[in-house]
């Protein structure tokens, strides 16, 4: 046990004290310097780095207190002769918050990545079937609007496109918050619906898929050319549900980047300064992370992805009829309550991925 504990906290280890303690003190110098606020974006940086550097510091000191409790009753238990012991209990009670500890670090560490700490910007679009398809979309939008609202993230909706008679054709929305894009990463596939569908009179069972595709927001410190001879932007009615709040000028925009064929549309604001706003901002993210997928040489997955949501390139199956299970096929998760997973509650996939990578990458770069 004491070597455990030294492994978990000195330097080196999952929580390298030594270094997170002289980096806090870096902070704390950084920031009572008189000329900190010169800089907001790079105070606020800071600042950012120090409630992280702390909370891991934090997270060392409950990881030291359970190992601690945790081998003081297993000595108890030693001195009481039985693994049945109220001690012993205890011992595994605090060897439990440690494993926990750990692997809330761990997943601390897992969203590391260059753009992981960004918001995201998510697109939904059916697969064929029709208004089968479609209503797997929206209930996918459902579901990721609930987890945003889980985590209290910000959405905004920057275009939905509704179905011929139920769910939706395409959606895009925007989250912001800390490592919403290091979450939602985890998410980027294609999800296969299994169920009894509510648009056969013969209640017969129906497959669907609906793509997910999710890209970092990145901000204006991110260089992205884009040359305007390079882009068709359009303009037309935004669709809406009509009556006395139908929008009566060409506010929606379309903005075509020909040189790639990638289309963007944004129809929610009124404005159409404002759409054509966030279409260059959706945009720029999705020129930013094709280019990003080129240098790490994942071009061909990625066009892959995109270019069939049928059988077999699923990365999630939520399967509501014969039987009611969501597995995810990357990692092997299983969950048997599929109405709180249609309700947002992803996380259990979401880490179990990530986790996965992490590990994948870790395993690569040491063979």
């Amino acid at each position: 046990m004491p070597t455990s504990r030294a492994a978990a906290t000195s330097s080196g280890g999952v929580f390298d004290v030594a270094r997170l303690e002289a980096r806090h003190r870096e902070l704390l110098e950084q920031s009572s310097r008189p000329d900190f606020w010169g800089n907001p974006e790079a105070a606020q940086a800071a600042l950012k780095e120090q409630d992280r550097v702390n909370e891991q510091l934090n997270g060392g000191k409950r990881l030291r207190h359970a190992l601690d409790e945790a081998e003081l009753f297993l000595a108890m238990a030693a001195e009481d002769g039985g693994d049945d012991s109220e001690a012993a209990r205890e011992a595994q009670h605090s060897l439990d918050a440690a494993r926990a500890e750990v692997e809330r670090q761990e997943l601390g560490l897992m969203l590391g990545g260059e753009y992981d700490r960004l918001g995201a910007i998510v697109s939904i679009h059916p697969g064929a079937g029709g208004m089968e398809a479609q209503d797997w979309a929206e209930m996918l939008l459902r579901l990721y609007l609930r987890w945003a609202e889980r985590h209290s993230y910000r959405v905004q909706l920057a275009d939905l496109q509704p179905g011929e008679g139920a769910g939706i054709k395409n959606a895009t929305f925007t989250v912001e918050g800390d490592y919403a894009y290091g979450y939602l990463k985890a998410e980027a596939g294609i999800h296969r619906l299994v169920r009894i569908s509510p648009f056969d009179a013969n209640a017969r069972r129906h497959t669907s898929f609906a793509s997910v595709f999710v890209f970092p927001a990145i901000d204006d410190k991110v260089e992205v050319v884009i040359n305007p001879a390079d882009l068709r932007v359009d303009t037309y009615r935004a669709s809406g549900a009509g009556g006395q709040h139908v929008n009566k000028t060409d506010s929606a925009v379309r903005i075509t980047h020909l040189p790639t064929g990638i289309i963007v549309t944004c129809q929610n604001e009124r404005s159409q300064h404002k759409n054509r706003a966030m279409a260059m901002k959706i945009l720029r993210a999705r020129l930013f992370e094709l280019e990003e997928r080129k240098k790490r040489e994942q071009l061909e997955q990625f066009t892959k992805e995109k270019k069939e949501i049928t059988w077999g390139s699923q990365i999630r199956s939520y399967v509501l009829q014969p039987y009611r299970m969501v597995k995810d096929h990357r990692t092997g998760v299983e969950i048997g309550n599929t109405d709180a997973v249609l309700d947002g509650a992803i996380d259990p996939f979401i880490e179990a991925y990530l986790l996965g990578v992490r590990k994948a990458g870790t395993e690569a770069a040491t063979a």
